[in-house]
């Protein structure tokens, strides 16, 4: 990725009409350390406002259904532009809007392994296992320019804390060796994402991301570096992407390239997120928005008879593919630092699956 074009504006010095954002809104935008802001040729319409982050450690509620406590996003915003994502409607704290600002108006937390380092080696960090990837993608592409993942591994494995990674970035290639490197000390866990085959649909409902092909590519490379690869298919998309046939051609890409776990889920629309994906259905398969806002008009879940039905069918695929089906977040043990990676022998049930193996590489 090449930033050598681009442009430098210090937060003081960015005009109202600054390429990328809307005229009126710099100078109210409210990004506590803001240091800079950056355009580039190579993102059109994109700015990366560059902060220093007075966190890094993030605690899920105690009332969520997560199976983990803690996270860390180095990005807020995702150029990925997945017109579904659940994350859109965090970008309004900030007084951006949910759509095309979540896609083009990215901040950085330059600093974030710096703080995320000083909060992992508190007396009263207790080594919980973090989850990466859980609200925006950590290998977006501007990953490649920043280059805050390393950094961010590294401390998590320094300090003894389990680590579980989602992407839909082929960028994670990059760091395969730490990767490794890292699960000689804590458990790991890796879950790509990958929801759909078909590339002329991928191209319009997620047109930032690494095509299906290439994330199956990245799962072929994970696998052969030791890792139990875990694919998170969602979501499913009513209508679109939840055909018997469409279940069995991604449920066998993904075995034949080497995924150990896979897990489906159906579409929920939150706020935010709910206006960009029904607009964008209305434009791009009119027939179906009838049916999308009756779906969801009493929630940002599809109806539960549609969502049970589509787990009975993907347990049942699953089955037929050997692939083992179950989160690919799950609650990992703490490993000893001193203790040698444990390879014990794989055990599970479909519809009661186990949990990862406690390293993933060999």
């Amino acid at each position: 990725m090449r930033w050598e074009a681009q442009m430098l504006q210090a937060d003081d010095e960015q005009p109202a009409d600054s390429p990328g954002i809307p005229a009126g809104r710099t100078a109210t935008l409210p990004l506590v350390g803001l240091q800079r802001s950056i355009t580039s040729p190579q993102f059109a319409d994109t700015v990366f406002h560059e902060v220093l982050a007075k966190s890094a450690l993030n605690q899920v509620p105690a009332a969520s259904s997560m199976p983990f406590r803690w996270t860390v996003n180095p990005y807020r915003g995702c150029t990925h532009a997945c017109v579904y994502c659940y994350a859109r409607n965090t970008h309004t704290y900030l007084d951006l809007d949910a759509g095309a600002d979540f896609d083009q108006q990215i901040v950085v937390k330059v600093n974030i392994a710096d703080v995320l380092k000083a909060e992992v080696n508190r007396p009263s960090w207790t080594r919980e296992m973090v989850a990466l990837g859980t609200n925006t993608d950590p290998y977006q592409r501007a990953e490649g320019r920043y280059q805050l993942m390393p950094g961010i591994i590294r401390t998590l494995a320094d300090s003894g804390t389990p680590i579980s990674l989602l992407t839909k970035g082929t960028l994670l290639k990059r760091d395969l060796p730490i990767l490794k490197e890292a699960s000689s000390l804590v458990p790991i866990q890796v879950g790509v994402s990958l929801a759909l085959l078909e590339p002329a649909l991928a191209a319009r409902v997620e047109p930032g991301t690494p095509s299906p092909t290439a994330r199956l590519k990245l799962i072929e490379k994970l696998t052969e570096a030791g890792a139990e690869v875990s694919v998170m298919a969602m979501p499913i998309l009513p209508w679109l992407t939840d055909g018997e046939d469409d279940l069995e051609s991604l449920f066998s890409a993904v075995r034949d390239a080497g995924a150990h776990q896979i897990q489906a889920g159906a579409l929920h629309l939150r706020p935010g997120a709910r206006q960009w994906y029904l607009e964008w259905i209305e434009r791009e398969h009119p027939q179906l928005l009838a049916g999308y806002r009756n779906f969801y008009a009493h929630g940002s879940y599809a109806p539960q008879s549609y969502r049970r039905a589509l787990s009975r069918r993907a347990v049942s695929v699953a089955s037929r593919m050997g692939l083992h089906y179950g989160s690919a977040h799950r609650a990992l043990p703490e490993r000893p630092r001193s203790a040698a990676p444990d390879f014990g022998a794989e055990t599970s049930t479909l519809r009661e699956p186990a949990p990862l193996q406690p390293s993933l590489f060999d």
